[in-house]
C-alpha cells in the first residue's frame, strides 16, 4: 500500500492537513478520501485538505476542500498556512503570490512569523434582517450580539446555514461581539465542516468588514477568536466597497507524517 506524506498546519487552531503536490503526485484523492483524512477519530484530523499546486505564472496554486471532502470557496486562515508551508518548503519570498478558487492572491511573512494575506476586494454589504451577508471569498452571515460566549454557536449556526434561505448553497455563519472600539471577538460555524471551528479567515475578514462599515477611509481591527488572535486592515472608499483587504496572525507547523494511501 502506498503512503501519503502529509503536513499539518493551524492558523488560531483551524487546523489543515496539506500535501505537497508539485510534482502531481495526489490526482486520484476522491472525497470519501478527503473525509476521511480529515475525520479526528478514524483520520489524521483537520478543519480541511490542501493541495500546493504548481501554476504558471504564480509562486503555487491553492486548492482547498472542506472536512466533508467537498471542494470548497476560499479559506483566509488556509491560504495563510499554505503560504508558511510553501515557506517552510524552501520557497522563500519577499511577497508570495498564489492562485486560489477566489482569484490571485498575495502574502507576506514577517520576522515573527506572522504570515499576512490579501484578501479579494468586496463590492457591497447587505443587510439581511438586521444582519449582513457579504463575499470575502466565501459567503458569510455576520450577526452582532452581546455575550458571545453565551451564544449556541453549533445549533444557532445551523438553523441558519439550513435555514430555507440558505440551505441549498450552504453559508458561514459568524456571531460577533463587539469588545472595545476596534475590537472584537468572533465565533463562527462553517459549512463543509459543519460544526463551530475554533477561527475562520474569511469569517474573520466579513466580521471585521461588517463591524465597521460605517466607517470610511483606513481601517485597523483587533479580532479574538477561540483559538487566538488575529487582525484586518482595509481601506472603505466612499462608495462602501472595501479594498486593501488583509488578514494577518500566526501560521504554525504542528507536524507531518505518513498515512496509509
Amino acid at each position: 500500500m502506498n503512503k501519503l506524506t502529509f503536513f499539518k498546519y493551524q492558523g488560531t487552531g483551524n487546523d489543515f492537513v496539506i500535501l505537497d503536490n508539485r510534482n502531481w503526485s495526489y490526482t486520484s484523492l476522491t472525497q470519501e478520501r478527503i473525509r476521511l483524512l480529515c475525520d479526528r477519530r478514524f483520520g489524521i484530523g483537520a478543519d480541511g485538505l490542501m493541495l500546493l499546486n504548481p501554476h504558471s505564472g504564480y509562486d503555487f496554486e491553492m486548492k482547498y476542500y472542506n472536512a466533508d471532502g467537498r471542494e470548497s470557496t476560499m479559506c483566509g486562515n488556509g491560504g495563510r498556512c499554505l503560504v508558511k508551508f510553501a515557506y517552510d518548503l524552501g520557497i522563500h519570498k519577499n511577497e508570495y503570490s498564489f492562485i486560489a478558487v477566489d482569484g490571485p492572491h498575495l502574502a507576506e511573512i514577517d520576522d515573527k512569523g506572522i504570515v499576512s494575506l490579501k484578501m479579494k476586494n468586496v463590492a457591497a454589504i447587505n443587510e439581511y434582517h438586521g444582519d449582513f451577508i457579504l463575499d470575502t471569498g466565501s459567503p458569510h452571515y455576520v450577526k452582532m450580539v452581546s455575550e458571545v460566549m453565551d451564544i449556541d454557536v453549533y445549533q444557532k449556526g445551523m438553523d441558519i446555514r439550513y435555514s430555507s434561505e440558505f440551505a441549498k448553497e450552504g453559508i458561514n455563519v459568524n456571531f460577533v461581539e463587539q469588545r472595545r472600539p476596534d475590537e472584537i471577538f468572533v465565533r463562527t460555524y462553517e459549512r463543509g465542516v459543519e460544526d463551530e471551528t475554533l477561527s475562520c479567515g474569511t469569517g474573520v475578514t466579513a466580521s471585521a468588514l461588517a463591524s465597521y462599515h460605517n466607517e470610511v477611509g483606513y481601517n485597523y481591527v483587533k479580532v479574538i477568536t477561540k483559538g487566538g488572535k488575529l487582525t484586518v486592515r482595509f481601506d472603505r472608499t466612499a462608495d462602501n466597497s472595501y479594498e486593501n483587504v488583509w488578514l494577518c496572525g500566526p501560521a504554525v507547523k504542528v507536524f507531518e507524517g505518513s498515512i496509509d494511501n
